[in-house]
């Protein structure tokens, strides 16, 4: 009879942990299905390429010209931030051929949907380690990946052109390789993941300060608990710090002889060593007021709480190892090298690392971009509640009890999530819309929707309807003898500033100088010299000082007297128009001559040989930190240069 009794009750308490299984798994692909399409098709709704994405194409277009990584061919300028998305466009773009517009558009889609998937992924590993004895039926739901999601900004920059897409697929990746390096494959042995294992996810980590320069930020602190962690050998540590650096070091090594800075040339435009601690706070404000973001935040924070609060404790924070005496600093580190290869370690890691990222931001004064680099941030905070666990009790556990009101609770708490998404999804988070207010920010997307006229401007020729653009070209194309151009404040006519006689054959050719650098750039050849007056493409500029009360990001300019005398153009009246003046256009050649002023302007545009190299490698910290006057007048006075005569 007892053998009888066996038999009956093992099929049935087999099944029902099968149909649990298939539930949960069903779930869960359901809900990365979902997710991956609201942010593959919010991104589509608000495809465009920003001015600024244009910039990136501009030194794709050089590279594939065969002028290497330049924005302007014979000067070796920086102008990108990330430069892992600048050689991924180019390499999208030698291998299929295709406009470079629409190998962004699809690299973008694809790595902005691939980041919501990697965070999901990631944050199931560790519930799954977490919540593996839990009986009952254990439901992944879709959560952080949705506030992500919801917030605009999120949508507007994952297909700008910019390297949002790749820095949230960074992250997402990072996050899925520690998530698996710090718990054990399900069904196996309980031994954690090898040395393979290991050195993918240090040549990841790696990688970060190219996607972009903060993002070391993140990098340095996953190698150090990778590096630190216990049971590695001495040659696994070595060959860890070699697959780490092997890209990241031998580039930067390469920049600074090469570009003869440190860091890409934005950096040095836009000061971002600077402190701007008040714009910052605005810039946040900016972000979290209109979409009463902490609300969402503050839901997860309490259901991931309490998700902790009801579950076992099988991080291995108490269960790994007791903790000894903490007279006994020996046994006390070796107690938290174990630690440091545990769940809790990796999402201590991300939290921090959101929390110092935002802090960046928040210093720098943020940008001018609505929401834009505060999006990093907001998706490493998001990414341990990417998805959140929802315990079902089994039939015999409903009622009065605490396994369901737990249950409810989390339920309540994601229901509200989830309303909220739905919310802020529709919403306008800027009231001024595509106005640049007084602060400075600006929904950029917007902005360029209307002063284009396209709801979508992806190509280049989409930014002809913008002021200036198309007198730009009528320009170029009735100078054949080349020139300077210079914008007025009529939006069909530039000044010409032309070249001195005699004329070489084929014409002197032209330098346009103006703030919009990808769409003057993407709409003329790669023998047009494209300046700007704030410096990201222009040495000259980016080494002035800082304008303490200027725009965010737009805080540096350089007078059109400077172009004049740097271009070589005729700098008297009547060519000239006639707001420059003949004096300043002569003190500014002057002031070009100081030898310090010299020798950072050669760093980058004299001819690139070995000894120059070698004196760049040495010197790219100070040509970083060198900085002029913007007046020539008070640029000479610092050189103590002789004054040049009046010329009445």
């Amino acid at each position: 009879m007892r053998g009888v009794h066996d038999t009956e009750a093992g099929p049935s308490s087999t099944v029902r942990p099968v149909r649990r299984d298939r539930l949960a798994g069903g779930v869960f692909a359901a809900g990365v299905v979902v997710s991956a399409f609201l942010m593959f098709w919010g991104a589509w709704e608000r495809r465009w390429i920003a001015d600024d994405g244009l910039i990136v194409l501009r030194t794709v277009r050089n590279l594939l010209a065969g002028n290497g990584p330049v924005f302007n061919a014979g000067e070796r300028v920086e102008a990108n931030t990330s430069t892992a998305w600048t050689y991924i466009v180019y390499a999208g773009g030698w291998l299929t051929g295709l406009r470079l517009e629409y190998v962004v558009l699809t690299i973008a889609l694809v790595l902005s949907t691939g980041a919501i998937v990697l965070a999901m992924f990631g944050a199931a590993r560790l519930y799954r380690w977490r919540l593996r004895a839990t009986t009952g039926t254990v439901l992944l739901l879709p959560a952080g990946v949705l506030v992500y999601i919801a917030v605009p900004p999120a949508r507007d920059f994952a297909t700008s052109g910019l390297e949002s897409c790749l820095v949230i697929c960074w992250l997402g990746l990072l996050w899925l390789l520690m998530a698996r390096w710090a718990t054990p494959t399900p069904g196996g042995d309980g031994s954690l993941p090898g040395t393979g294992q290991i050195l993918a996810t240090a040549f990841v980590a790696g990688l970060g300060p190219l996607v972009r320069p903060e993002l070391a930020l993140v990098a340095v602190l996953a190698l150090a608990m990778l590096f630190l962690a216990p049971g590695l050998d001495l040659r696994i540590r070595v060959a860890m710090v070699a697959v780490a650096g092997v890209i990241p070091v031998g580039y930067q090594i390469w920049r600074m002889g090469y570009y003869g800075l440190p860091y890409p040339n934005t950096a040095v435009a836009k000061d971002a060593g600077g402190a701007k601690w008040s714009q910052g706070l605005e810039y946040l404000g900016n972000l979290v007021s209109p979409y009463l973001l902490w609300l969402p935040l503050l839901f997860l924070a309490v259901l991931a709480a309490l998700v902790l609060a009801t579950s076992r404790d099988a991080v291995g924070l108490t269960a790994a190892v007791a903790r000894p005496d903490p007279r006994d600093v020996r046994a006390t580190l070796t107690w938290a090298q174990k630690l440091l290869r545990t769940p809790t370690a990796v999402v201590v890691l991300f939290l921090g690392s959101g929390v110092l990222l935002a802090l960046y931001s928040l210093r720098v004064g943020g940008d001018f971009m609505h929401g834009r680099v505060l999006l990093p941030p907001l998706f490493c905070l998001l990414l341990p509640v990417a998805v959140v666990p929802l315990r079902i009790p089994d039939r015999a556990e409903l009622g009065n009890n605490r396994p369901t009101q737990v249950a409810g609770a989390l339920a309540v708490l994601w229901l509200g999530t989830v309303v909220w998404t739905a919310a802020a999804a529709n919403t306008t988070g800027m009231t001024e819309g595509a106005v640049v207010g007084r602060s400075g920010i600006v929904d950029e997307r917007a902005f360029y929707a209307l002063n284009t006229g396209h709801l979508h401007p992806i190509l280049a020729e989409d930014y002809l309807d913008y002021p200036r653009m198309r007198a730009m070209v009528e320009a170029i194309a009735n100078t054949p003898n080349g020139g300077l151009l210079l914008p007025t404040p009529s939006f069909d006519a530039w000044d010409v500033v032309p070249p001195p006689e005699p004329i070489p054959p084929g014409g002197a050719g032209h330098t346009v100088f103006f703030l919009n650098l990808g769409m003057t750039s993407m709409n003329t050849g790669l023998d047009v010299r494209v300046v700007d007056q704030m410096g990201l493409a222009y040495p000259l500029a980016a080494h002035t000082e800082r304008l303490e009360d200027g725009r965010i990001g737009h805080d540096k300019i350089l007078f059109p007297d400077w172009v004049v005398a740097d271009s070589g153009m005729v700098d008297v009246h009547p060519w000239m128009p006639g707001y420059l003046d003949e004096d300043w256009v002569a003190m500014a050649k002057t002031a070009l001559t100081c030898p310090e002023t010299r020798e950072m302007i050669d760093s980058s545009s004299a001819e690139l040989t070995w000894a120059l190299f070698k004196r760049n490698l040495r010197n790219a910290f100070d040509y970083a930190s060198y900085r002029i006057e913007r007046v020539p007048k008070y640029e000479i006075q610092r050189c103590d240069l002789p004054m040049p005569p009046p010329r009445g």
